[in-house]
């Protein structure tokens, strides 16, 4: 399965990252099938650490979650975050016996390939007595969390809400 390496997956995130976020929040609620997380430091825990925190509780047996896809390779856990090919639909499958989690090929493209943005040139370097005076990146207000609405709306609509511990999150409205 390739991925589009274009302008376009980035561009689908500028506005509405937080509602594929949430959604995949859900499903890797339910793969967990009621065992703690325990996410791999990294996008993935800056991401879902917190709320997976106060969703599940903490303890043995967890079961680790990193992502896995194409050109990214298969890390040595029990849940992948796998992308879902924009066009086919079709969800990458890890060789390893992990179990796999889709999630929106785009935000999956943003953790396992952060745009890298730099204020130096790409190539050589500025000549000798000039200087930059381009503004910093900005950066956002507030920390990226999952959608709170999208988690309830796709735990809604997956058979294993009927499961007491997923209703009780459900219920919960987290």
């Amino acid at each position: 399965m390739e991925l589009l390496a274009t302008g376009a997956l980035w561009h689908r995130l500028r506005e509405y990252r937080d509602i594929p976020a949430g959604v995949a929040l859900a499903r890797v609620v339910v793969a967990a099938g009621g065992a703690p997380i325990e996410v791999v430091s990294g996008p993935v825990a800056e991401l879902f650490g917190r709320a997976l925190g106060a969703l599940l509780p903490g303890g043995e047996g967890a079961k680790r979650l990193d992502l896995a896809g194409p050109g990214f390779g298969e890390p040595a856990t029990d849940l992948v975050l796998v992308p879902v090919h924009p066009q086919t639909g079709d969800m990458w499958q890890p060789r390893s016996g992990a179990v796999p989690v889709p999630m929106d090929a785009a935000l999956w493209a943003e953790l396992a390939f952060p745009p890298h943005r730099t204020r130096l040139p790409a190539v050589g370097g500025l000549p000798a007595g000039v200087e930059r005076d381009d503004p910093l990146p900005t950066h956002p207000r507030y920390s990226f969390q999952p959608s709170r609405e999208a988690f309830r709306y796709t735990l809604a609509r997956m058979p294993a809400v009927k499961e007491p511990r997923l209703r009780a999150i459900y219920d919960r409205g987290c």
